[in-house]
């Protein structure tokens, strides 16, 4: 998949091209803005706000910190193999500190970058302090030239990059629990 960055200041715009999306097959969870101005975005019902948790690094520092905490745990446990403290013992302490190495760094890696921007978002810092809206959308490659046709109606959105995008996967996780959500009572 694709991430599709625009800037826009009108939220109008935004939303009639997010409806204008799903009228082409483009689903709704595809699609999120971010904006400081959280009260006008949720005035516009049809846009999806992205989550005040994915607005930090909590996410991405959490990765970090798994790894950091498994690379510490390993190196503990062979620190204690070469010293040969597990055969004066057992390994069953060992392993409860190794366990608890990852989780703890995990979680403070964590803690840390719940703290922080998200990565992705420092780019657009200067554009939200302005006033403007981000507008990103996450599509299929073969999907690239329709969604241009159809950004060609809206000069006023302008075009502010690519990046990575979250696994085709996690969206359909995300359309089938908001299918859910709406059976269900």
């Amino acid at each position: 998949m694709n991430r599709h960055f625009y800037i826009s200041n009108n939220l109008d715009d935004l939303e009639s091209l997010e409806l204008k999306l799903e009228t082409v097959g483009i689903s709704s969870t595809h699609s999120h803005v971010l904006s400081l101005d959280d009260a006008q975005v949720a005035a516009h019902p049809n846009l999806n706000e992205v989550e005040a948790v994915l607005r930090t690094d909590v996410v991405h520092s959490t990765k970090i910190g798994a790894v950091v905490g498994v690379i510490a745990a390993t190196l503990m446990l062979y620190i204690v193999t070469l010293l040969g403290w597990a055969q004066q013992t057992t390994w069953i302490p060992f392993v409860f500190l190794a366990i608890i190495m990852v989780g703890f760094f995990t979680w403070e890696f964590g803690f840390i970058g719940i703290q922080k921007k998200n990565n992705r978002f420092v780019r657009f810092e200067k554009a939200l302090k302005s006033g403007k809206h981000i507008f990103f959308v996450d599509i299929e490659p073969e999907k690239d030239k329709l969604l241009s046709d159809i950004l060609k109606n809206y000069p006023k959105i302008k075009n502010a990059g690519d990046g990575p995008s979250v696994p085709q996967w996690f969206i359909h996780m995300q359309d089938s629990f908001k299918t859910f959500t709406k059976i269900m009572p």
